[in-house]
């Protein structure tokens, strides 16, 4: 009964794992435009926000990791997270 048990929960915790996997987040295209370290805020023009469901568009994003707005300079192309967090728009990755 416990073995039974044990393997139950085994299984549903690899469940668990490899679901979460298919919600992993995808990444967008973007290019810079504007860096506001201070604002902790980031001008992007950008590609189809699948997640978010918004056209391509130019839009302000929040940062509020200070090594991803590190990673951002005016003018660089660069493939990026951007999620709803409590409300704002947020920029979470970026590779």
């Amino acid at each position: 009964m416990k073995t039974a048990m044990i393997k139950i929960g085994v299984a549903a915790l690899l469940a668990a794992s490899s679901a979460s996997g298919a919600f992993a987040q995808e990444f967008t295209k973007g290019v810079v435009n504007k860096v506001d370290v201070k604002a902790k805020k980031v001008t992007i023009k950008h590609e189809d926000l699948k997640n978010l469901d918004m056209p391509a568009m130019t839009m302000v994003f929040r940062v509020e990791d200070p090594a991803l707005i590190d990673k951002l300079k005016e003018g660089s192309s660069i493939e990026f997270v951007a999620e709803r967090v409590n409300g704002k728009l947020m920029v979470t990755e970026v590779k």
